[in-house]
């Protein structure tokens, strides 16, 4: 697992080689959020490089990686920020919800505390991202049903209350990882679409200015 080396690391844009590509269509900021030792970075290292360790580091503050995927035609470029689940980190991670698209909200089926702060990781969206952000609940660690503390249709009941899509997961056992991903880059191209398609007043133009707050997003709004 990956942890950012020192703290000017948080300060600074993304500078692997994908990240200056600029052969893409479209560009989405999305954020794994959590308690700590849910997954996140294993859940991201699976989805961006098929790889997973048993090891476990904590993030420190936060880290990224940059993937490229096809959907609907378009060539989309996924800058997937890995957040601390720290409460001391918080004030650092929070920073990086503006410009946010898309949200993975995790917990660990196996960590009833990580299940029940999920309200409060929800919360933290609403205060800090923008208007219409998207969120994909997800129940991690799902290959680990003999010490599962979290019932499957407590999930289900806490995404409906919330308006969360859901899913259950494994970095581990590589279960539902791609689905997820593909389904929250799916809901953000419906979701601006139905804000180009729709009339253009005050709101949307809110919208469509969010868009634009992340570095490299001056492709404007998805037509996918």
């Amino acid at each position: 697992m990956a942890m950012a080396s020192n703290d000017s690391r948080l300060q600074q844009p993304p500078s692997q080689k994908d990240a200056a590509d600029q052969n893409f269509d479209y560009m989405f900021k999305l954020l794994i959020i959590g308690n700590s030792s849910v997954g996140k970075t294993s859940f991201l290292f699976r989805y961006a490089d098929d790889s997973f360790t048993s090891a476990f580091v904590s993030t420190v503050g936060i880290d990224f990686k940059v993937k490229t995927v096809f959907r609907n035609d378009k060539r989309i470029k996924l800058q997937i920020w890995d957040t601390a689940g720290q409460e001391r980190y918080r004030t650092i991670t929070t920073a990086y919800y503006r410009g946010a698209m898309g949200f993975l909200l995790m917990y660990d089926i196996t960590n009833l505390d990580s299940f029940t702060a999920v309200q409060d990781w929800a919360t933290q969206i609403k205060t800090y991202s923008w208007d219409n952000a998207q969120v994909i609940l997800v129940g991690n660690k799902c290959d680990l049903e003999d010490d599962r503390l979290v019932p499957l249709e407590d999930g289900q009941r806490l995404s409906e209350d919330l308006g969360f899509q859901f899913f259950e997961a494994s970095a581990k056992d590589n279960i539902n990882v791609k689905q997820v991903f593909e389904c929250l880059v799916d809901v953000i191209c419906q979701k601006m679409n139905e804000s180009m398609e729709g009339d253009m007043g005050p709101e949307a133009n809110h919208r469509n200015q969010a868009l634009k707050d992340s570095p490299s997003e001056s492709h404007g709004g998805c037509a996918c």
